[in-house]
C-alpha cells in the first residue's frame, strides 16, 4: 500500500507546484495529485519486475555461456540455483503484475545496463555466494536472497537512482518507499501461491484513498487563515524572509490538524519534522516544530481542533 508518508510528500510537491505555476487552476492539480500517486503504485510493479528481469538475465547469460566454442565444465554444468528461484518463478507468473505492467506500458527495457549492473552487484556479493554454495536450498533461501537483492543491492546502486530519475519525475523521492512495500510482498508470500496471490493495493483502506485529496485541498483552501497563523506566530520573522518551503510545509501540517481529528498530533509533528529535514533547510525541522506547537495552542483556545484520542 501507498503509505501516508508517501500522500504527504506528493501533496506537498503539488501543492509547491500549484504555488510556483500560479495559474489558480485547482482541477488541475487534484488531477495531477492522482496521478503523481499512481505513478509510485507503478513503480512498485516496476520495482517487482526488477527482480524477475535479473533473474532472467542470469538465465540468458547461462545460456549465451553453454554456445561458448570453448565453454567450460561450468558453463555446461551451471549453478541454477538463482536462475530457478521460486519466489521469482512465482512472481514472474502474478495475473496482478504482469495486466499492470501491460495496461502502463512500462518495462525495463531500455535500461539493459542496469538490469547487467544489478546482477554483477549481486553476484559480487558475500551472500549471494553463500546462497549459489549451500548444500541444500529451500524456499526461505530463496526470498532471501531476492530481499537482500532490494534491501542491499538495488538500494545502494546509484545507476538504479539515474535510471528512475530518466524514466519518471514521480519516481526519485519516494523509491526507497517503494522498495519497502516490494519487501513486505517478499515477506509475505508463501509456497504454492498460484498467479492468482493478490499483489498490495494501492491504498490499505478507503480513508487512505481519499486523504491525500483531503489534505490538499484544505491546506489550500485555507492558505489566507493558515498563513496568517504563521505569520502571527513567526517572532522576529518576516514571514518574507521564511523559507517558502517551510510556510508550504507549515500550511499543509496545520490543515492535517485540522482536517484529521483521528490522526494524533505527535505523529503529525513527526510527520512534517521529518519532511523538513528532507527537503528544507538545516534549521528547518526545530523552527517548523516550534511554530507549530504555538499555533495548536491557538486552535485548542478556539476550539479548532479535537483529537479523537487526545494524548498530547
Amino acid at each position: 500500500m501507498i503509505s501516508r508518508r508517501i500522500l504527504r510528500i506528493k501533496v506537498l510537491q503539488t501543492i509547491y507546484s500549484y504555488y510556483q505555476n500560479g495559474d489558480g487552476d485547482i482541477a488541475r492539480y487534484e488531477k495531477e495529485l492522482d496521478y503523481s500517486i499512481g505513478r509510485s503504485y507503478d513503480l512498485y510493479f516496476m520495482l517487482l519486475q526488477l527482480g524477475v528481469d535479473i533473474c532472467q538475465y542470469a538465465k540468458n547469460r547461462i545460456e549465451s555461456n553453454k554456445q561458448k566454442l570453448l565453454a567450460t565444465a561450468d558453463d555446461l554444468n551451471p549453478n541454477l540455483r538463482f536462475a530457478n528461484n521460486k519466489l521469482i518463478a512465482q512472481l514472474s507468473e502474478n495475473s496482478a503484475l504482469q495486466k499492470r505492467l501491460s495496461a502502463s506500458k512500462l518495462s525495463w527495457q531500455k535500461a539493459p545496463e542496469l538490469i547487467k549492473r544489478i546482477y554483477n552487484d549481486l553476484v559480487a556479493s558475500d551472500q549471494y555466494a553463500d546462497y549459489m554454495n549451500a548444500e541444500r536450498s529451500s524456499y526461505e533461501d530463496d526470498k532471501k536472497i531476492i530481499e537482500f537483492l532490494f534491501e542491499n543491492v538495488v538500494c545502494e546502486c546509484d545507476l538504479f537512482y539515474q535510471t528512475l530519475e530518466e524514466m519518471s519525475i514521480y519516481w526519485t523521492d519516494t523509491a526507497e518507499f517503494i522498495i519497502g512495500m516490494v519487501l513486505r510482498t517478499i515477506e509475505r508470500y508463501r509456497i504454492g501461491y498460484d498467479s492468482e496471490y493478490k499483489l498490495m493495493p494501492m491504498y490499505k483502506n478507503e480513508d487512505d484513498g481519499t486523504f491525500a485529496r483531503k489534505l490538499f485541498d484544505k491546506a489550500v483552501a485555507s492558505c489566507d487563515d493558515y498563513r496568517k497563523l504563521i505569520s502571527d506566530n513567526t517572532t522576529n520573522w518576516d514571514v518574507e524572509r521564511i523559507a517558502f518551503l517551510d510556510i508550504l510545509i507549515m500550511q499543509t501540517a496545520i490543515a492535517e490538524i485540522e482536517t484529521f481529528p483521528e490522526i494524533p498530533l505527535k505523529v503529525t509533528f513527526n510527520e512534517y519534522i521529518e519532511l523538513a529535514k528532507h527537503y528544507s533547510t538545516s534549521r528547518s525541522s526545530n523552527f517548523i516544530n516550534g511554530v507549530l506547537d504555538k499555533i495548536v495552542q491557538i486552535l485548542r483556545e478556539e476550539k479548532r481542533i479535537m483529537k479523537v484520542a487526545e494524548n498530547n
